[in-house]
C-alpha cells in the first residue's frame, strides 16, 4: 500500500517518538544517578513534566518585537514559546537526534503549527543543533527549582 511521502514521514516520526518515550520511561529512575546514564537531572531542579514532540525555532522576523509576556524578544537569548506553560518557566529541551540540550525560559506563546510542542529562539535551536533543518524531535522537561519548595 502506497502512503505517499507524508504518510511515511509521519509513520517514522511516530515510531521515533514512541521509541524515545519508551527510553525516557525506562531511564526515569536514572535521572538523579551518575554521569553514565542517558539523561541527568540538572542540579538544584526537580523535573515536574515531560513532553516529546517536534520543536521549531523563530527569530529573524520577531527580533525586537514584544513577546506575549511583554518583554522584547531577542533571537540571541535562551527563550522559547509554549502554548500553556506559565511565563518564566524553565524547561530543558533535548534534541533526540543530536543529544544536545539547552535550558530555556518560557516568555512567549506558540507554536501555532499543528504537531509542534515548542518554538525555540534561534540561539537555543543553534545550541541543540536543529537550526539548519528548522525542526527536530525533542524531549522537553519542565524544571522546578528546589529553592522554591
Amino acid at each position: 500500500m502506497h502512503r505517499g511521502i507524508f504518510g511515511v514521514y509521519a509513520a517514522r516520526l511516530f515510531i521515533a517518538t514512541l521509541l524515545v518515550f519508551f527510553c525516557l520511561f525506562l531511564a526515569d529512575g536514572c535521572f538523579s544517578q551518575g554521569k553514565n546514564h542517558l539523561v541527568q537531572k540538572p542540579l538544584g531542579y526537580n523535573i515536574t513534566h515531560r513532553e516529546i514532540g517536534i520543536a521549531s525555532w523563530y527569530g529573524p522576523g520577531f527580533h525586537g518585537k514584544i513577546t506575549a509576556n511583554g518583554e522584547v524578544f531577542s533571537k540571541n537569548k535562551l527563550t522559547a514559546a509554549h502554548r500553556n506553560l506559565p511565563f518564566g518557566t524553565l524547561a530543558r529541551v533535548k534534541s533526540i537526534q543530536t543529544e544536545r540540550s539547552v535550558i530555556v525560559r518560557i516568555n512567549d506563546r506558540g507554536p501555532f503549527m499543528a504537531g509542534r510542542i515548542i518554538d525555540l529562539s534561534e540561539e537555543a535551536a543553534r545550541r541543540i543543533g536543529i537550526k539548519k533543518q528548522g525542526i527536530g524531535v525533542v524531549a522537553l522537561e519542565v524544571l522546578q527549582s528546589l529553592a522554591i519548595k
